[in-house]
């Protein structure tokens, strides 16, 4: 019995038209990108891992373009910094790291000093303010020499404040801080820790716990400079240098005023707390001005 004629669609492909269609399927551009074995799974996973891909490189991008920003902040305000009052500006006061004042400010940093250990007085260079300008540290110390001009047309007092504006660890309890005017030097230091009302050798006690230090300069004429030298170190002679202070740092700013009732603000608004003392003990690897390695003197 005959049975129905298959239809053409209903006939075994042939070798030849199955090669036909194997030929179309991989000149797919798709097929082409990923080739012939890779099937759709693969294909999905690829795009998956690029994804995340971008999204990593993205985000590490994102991190190092912040890093970046920080330490372009930290670089330009530094821990020791030097500053003019707006009122203090509007008189004509402007400071240089250099004597010619090439290049003048309303604004100085020092750069900081960092993994320190203690030293003593006795071995300090002798020359510090007369062998540079501007900033030159050395082994566990600060030093910082700067000037101030009067550009204006007449003559005013000013005043120029030294504050600690922050500690940890209590590094300030051993701290030394040497300051020269115009050749004259002094050493600071805070009050005994066992009696605040008295000096530690050798030194001059801090006017109070945020103020280390407060010169005035009558008449200062119209093209006067004015010449300062600030030296730190943790000094390995005071009884508080002990292994508790290790690790901490001290910030400190100078600021010039002159007589006036708004002449207490910093001309870059709060970004130090508007010169106000800060005791930071949790977060002090944050900006560290001068550190601490300290290690009691044998």
């Amino acid at each position: 019995m005959f049975g129905k004629k298959k239809t053409k669609s209903e006939q075994p492909i042939t070798p030849e038209e199955l090669s036909k269609l194997n030929d179309k399927q991989t000149a797919h551009p798709s097929v082409r990108k990923y080739h012939v074995r890779t099937d759709a799974a693969d294909i999905v996973r690829l795009k998956k891992r690029r994804r995340i891909l971008g999204i990593i490189l993205g985000a590490v991008t994102a991190m190092l373009a912040i890093i970046f920003i920080i330490s372009m902040l930290v670089t330009k305000w530094g821990d020791l910094v030097i500053e003019i009052d707006r009122p203090a500006v509007a008189k004509g006061i402007s400071l240089s790291e250099t004597k010619d004042f090439e290049n003048k400010s309303v604004a100085l940093s020092a750069k900081q000093a960092l993994d320190v250990t203690n030293i003593t007085y006795n071995w300090l260079p002798v020359d510090l303010d007369t062998s540079k300008d501007g900033e030159h540290n050395g082994d566990n110390y600060v030093a910082y020499t700067f000037y101030v001009r009067n550009d204006g047309e007449e003559a005013f007092p000013y005043d120029a404040v030294l504050d600690i504006t922050g500690v940890a660890k209590s590094a300030d309890e051993a701290c030394r801080v040497m300051i020269y005017k115009n050749g004259e030097m002094s050493i600071f230091a805070k009050g005994q820790y066992d009696d605040r009302e008295k000096a530690e050798p050798n030194s001059v006690k801090f006017i109070d716990d945020k103020t280390v230090y407060r010169t005035r300069t009558e008449d200062f004429e119209p093209g006067a400079v004015d010449k300062y030298t600030i030296v730190i170190w943790i000094e390995g002679e005071d009884p508080q240098c002990v292994d508790e202070i290790r690790d901490g740092f001290v910030r400190m700013r100078m600021l010039f005023q002159v007589d006036d009732e708004g002449a207490t603000q910093s001309p870059f608004g709060d970004y130090y707390n508007d010169g106000e003392y800060v005791e930071d003990t949790k977060n002090y690897n944050e900006g560290q001005g001068i550190g601490t390695d300290t290690k009691p003197q044998e």
